[in-house]
């Protein structure tokens, strides 16, 4: 895997990602929806712990800095 977050894209998925996280343990989210934002914030802070998005693989997107690889 190919790193393709720069810094400020994986802070942001952290920050966001725990906040959804922090949300759904706490009980402030309810039912399917609390359920769809926690595995989302689950896959952003995966994404930013490891610098790669899938997404963003498929798509030909690259935010970290320098030449791309594909």
């Amino acid at each position: 895997m190919v790193r393709n977050e720069s810094t400020i894209d994986r802070t942001l998925r952290a920050v966001i990602g725990a906040a959804l996280l922090i949300a759904w343990i706490a009980g402030w989210l309810s039912g399917a929806l609390a359920v769809v934002l926690g595995i989302v914030g689950l896959v952003l802070v995966a994404t930013a712990i490891v610098g790669f998005c899938p997404l963003y693989r498929v798509l030909g997107i690259s935010t970290a800095p320098g030449p791309t690889r594909r």
